[in-house]
């Protein structure tokens, strides 16, 4: 008899995946909301790939420092700063990179999604139940920092989906709505259309008709985006959105290594939030199903040169980031033995 049974969980790679990380010098993280996971894929010393896991209730956001040394992530209730305990040129076993916990914050359920790095090194996130940008505040669970102009008030409402935040320069650049709503849950019924990028520092829109945008990050002096209900990845120029590449799946999660674009990619949910966009059509047109993984894609021609791809139990990634320089991290939690003996001792002030 047959065993028809799904496995848990399949991770495979396009035959030079480990050679792009190794060529790009780096490895990549990327977080799973559905699955409560966040992943880091490496390069073995013997060419192979090494992936590294841990569980965090409802893994969302994912930013990385310059030196990527520090790592934040936003789960259900909490956002996290993960510090490297190596030093620099160190390793234990395989690994160049030993990311533990040190420093939490309790936000409460405010569904955080993108999160950034301010040039005061505070993390800036889209606090998207309230329809804001906000930081981390001493004695409270946040304190919001800017707001876009169609939103009237400070509510815990999600009118516009407040979903994507593009840093420059240690400043927040751009973000992305899936609507201007400013009515409770109005975002679901402009799924299809209402997409705007806002200009931060204006309040003003440079960017609409998008389906669903997410994960606008600025690149090369170009503002990317990913227009997921759409299944397109391009970029934003006179208020017009050029899509470069199709991507086979509902795509959120976007970095960046030298000129290669990495995103996540993710089988969509037949429910209210995914039924019915562009991107049914588009993956009936190219004879494809939607899938989950990430694509590497070349920006310099649209390719797809590399992926990874997951079947199982995961259906729906977040987000993705390129640690440059490490080839290979592990990651510590907050359960088990293993952090017990996870110490690490500042210098002595002078």
């Amino acid at each position: 008899m047959s065993d028809d049974r799904v496995p848990l969980f399949t991770l495979t790679t396009s035959r030079g995946f480990t050679s792009w990380l190794d060529l790009v010098g780096g490895s990549l993280a990327f977080t799973t909301y559905q699955g409560n996971k966040v992943f880091f894929l490496g390069r073995k010393a013997d060419g192979t790939l090494s992936v590294s896991e841990r569980t965090f209730p409802r893994s969302m956001g994912l930013t990385v420092s310059h030196n990527a040394r520090t790592l934040y992530l936003a789960t259900e209730v909490q956002l996290y700063r993960f510090d490297n305990l190596l030093p620099p040129n160190a390793a234990e076993g395989e690994h160049d990179a030993v990311f533990a916990p040190h420093q939490t914050w309790i936000t409460g359920d405010i569904d955080i999604h993108d999160v950034g790095l301010g040039a005061d090194g505070q993390p800036i996130f889209a606090n998207t139940l309230f329809n804001c940008l906000a930081t981390t505040a001493e004695g409270h669970s946040f304190r919001p920092i800017w707001q876009p102009p169609f939103i009237k008030k400070m509510a815990p409402e999600d009118c516009c989906h407040l979903n994507g935040l593009a840093m420059e320069a240690g400043q927040p650049r751009y973000v992305t709505c899936v609507s201007r709503s400013d009515v409770v849950d109005g975002w679901r019924d402009r799924r299809t259309d209402g997409g705007v990028v806002v200009d931060v520092a204006s309040g003003e829109v440079v960017a609409s008709g998008l389906s669903m945008p997410h994960s606008p990050r600025m690149h090369g002096g170009k503002l990317w985006l990913l227009n997921s209900g759409s299944g397109e990845f391009g970029w934003v120029e006179n208020g017009q959105f050029n899509p470069l590449t199709f991507c086979p799946g509902y795509a959120r999660g976007l970095t960046f290594a030298g000129p290669y674009a990495v995103i996540g990619i993710s089988r969509a949910r037949e429910n209210r939030t995914f039924a019915g966009l562009a991107l049914d059509d588009a993956l009936r047109a190219h004879d494809a199903d939607a899938r989950t993984g990430l694509l590497v894609i070349d920006t310099r021609t649209g390719a797809i040169v590399e992926w990874v791809r997951i079947e199982g139990v995961i259906d729906e990634l977040f987000d993705v980031a390129f640690l440059s320089g490490i080839r290979n991290a592990k990651v510590i939690g907050t359960k088990g033995k293993e952090i017990n003996r996870m110490i690490s001792v500042a210098p002595e002030s002078p």
